[in-house]
């Protein structure tokens, strides 16, 4: 018999029976080693979590905001306390090094914390009316009201923090959850259903289960959900908003974000370094990784040596090291797509910098040269630990090259003349320009999203909140 821990679904505020149900094993990305049984969610847990929302959805919208703000705030306070538990749990089950998990960690704090301040504050507003001779003397109203019961899907990639944005917002609103985690590290999403349980939230306003894929798209078919948040890949993103019917949807999807370094940019080391950070962090699965360098060409070699031996130069391998920088990718399927993509991009003439080494889950940072512009590594989001570097001519050469994609999350631009910086964020296509800095940032109260196939609506606790709710009109004839 197994001694291996089994996750089943949480639903109504509690674990249900596993008995009967297929069990998936999660294995640890560095050590290979089984960590948990994902116990796989029936048709009649679905059911069951569904219900579950529904009555959830009942006593959230009820809470007044100052309970919401309360409860918020105790489960950032538990996360607080737990905070070294949980990032070593988060380096284990998804091979974020240690140092890059306690950040993760920390986020999810200030999620919950930003959206406790929030619970109290949004609203509506109000709206005159007497700009119309018709409504002299009417005053008009504006209140939010929750959509309904939420299905959301998150990514491996940050487990606990991708949750956060759309747990915590949803409960701001006065929102029901059923969540599908990742299938390769779910734990997050049951370590946060004891912390928000332990915070009071109410039964069934969080509820969790793996779900094959048959039963996983119900989330997005199921007329029973007001709405779909989904961050994954764009092809099942788009494909699920096709299905989705007539309720809401936002979808966080992928990017292959670049990265412009004009000849004015302060402190090329410091950039390189940067860019580099950006680049491989995590073994550059994040979705807003530094995967297109673009370098004014009369800096272009000097800057690209700089780049390649701060690439180099970063600590691989075993993501409870504190000097960890770059872990394993995520499983083995992962790693042999992205050697794949780059010894196409090699065969179709691309020159290797700096070449990546593997061992086990892990690949060391590889850089990139002369890359054709039809090439994965270029034209897909690589989500792994490659980068491509390329010379430009004009600061309008950059703009176009970094627009030449299918893709437009965050682009980062280092100049110091702020007439270019303007310029980039009147011309990107893209969600959010980042001026002097990488790409890879992400502030959890700013507006986050893409736009072209990097996604579809907004997250960043108030405007996840503004998805997640309706406005109502009352107008208010109080002289009748």
């Amino acid at each position: 018999m197994s001694t291996t821990p089994e996750l089943p679904p949480w639903i109504g505020g509690s674990t249900s029976s596993s008995a009967g149900r297929a069990r998936d094993p999660v294995l640890f990305p560095y050590s290979g080693k089984e960590a948990v049984l994902a116990v796989q969610g029936t048709a009649e847990d679905f059911e069951a979590a569904l219900a579950a929302a529904q009555r959830g959805f009942v006593a959230m919208k009820a809470m007044p905001r100052h309970a919401r703000h309360d409860l918020l705030a105790k489960a950032a306070e538990l996360m607080a306390r737990d905070r070294q538990k949980l990032a070593a749990e988060l380096a284990n089950s998804c091979g974020k090094p240690i140092t890059q998990a306690l950040g993760e960690v920390d986020r999810a704090i200030m999620t919950f914390s930003l959206a406790a301040d929030e619970a109290r504050r949004f609203g509506g507003e109000v709206v005159p009316l007497d700009l119309d001779a018709r409504a002299v003397g009417m005053t008009g109203l504006v209140h939010r009201f929750p959509v309904g019961p939420i299905s959301a899907i998150t990514p491996f990639n940050f487990p606990l923090n991708l949750l956060a944005h759309k747990v915590a917002p949803a409960i701001a609103v006065g929102s029901a959850l059923v969540v599908k985690p990742p299938p390769q590290c779910p734990q997050m999403a049951f370590r946060l259903a004891e912390i928000l349980a332990e915070a009071g939230l109410p039964a069934g306003a969080y509820n969790v289960l793996q779900l094959p894929i048959p039963l996983a798209e119900r989330l997005a078919t199921d007329p029973r959900f007001a709405m779909l948040t989904f961050t994954g890949s764009p092809t099942v993103g788009w494909h699920l908003k096709n299905v989705a019917g007539k309720k809401k949807v936002c979808l966080e999807l992928g990017g292959n974000a670049a990265a412009v370094v004009h000849e004015d940019a302060s402190d090329l080391d410091w950039v390189a370094k940067r860019l580099a950070l950006g680049a491989f962090a995590y073994a550059g699965q994040v979705c807003i990784k530094v995967q297109r360098v673009l370098v004014h060409r009369p800096i272009y070699g000097r800057f690209v040596e700089k780049f390649v031996a701060a690439s180099a130069a970063l600590n691989c391998g075993d993501p409870m090291d504190p000097a960890t920088v770059v872990g394993p990718m995520i499983d083995a399927t992962a790693a042999d797509r992205v050697q794949s993509w780059t010894e196409e991009a090699v065969e179709a003439g691309a020159e290797v910098l700096l070449a990546a080494k593997r061992t086990g889950n892990v690949l060391t940072p590889a850089v990139l040269a002369g890359v054709p512009r039809d090439a994965k590594v270029s034209c897909r989001e690589i989500f792994g630990p490659v980068s491509i570097v390329a010379p430009y001519d004009d600061w309008p050469d950059a703009l176009a090259a970094v627009n030449d994609s299918d893709f437009g999350l965050q682009t980062g631009v280092f100049t110091r003349d702020v007439n270019r910086i303007f310029e980039a964020f009147q011309r990107l296509e893209v969600g959010g320009v980042i001026a002097n800095d990488f790409p890879t940032l992400r502030v959890d109260n700013y507006p986050y999203g893409g736009v072209k196939d990097s996604g579809f609506g907004r997250e960043g606790v108030r405007y996840a909140m503004e998805e997640m709710s309706e406005p109502r009109m009352l107008a208010l004839n109080l002289g009748r």
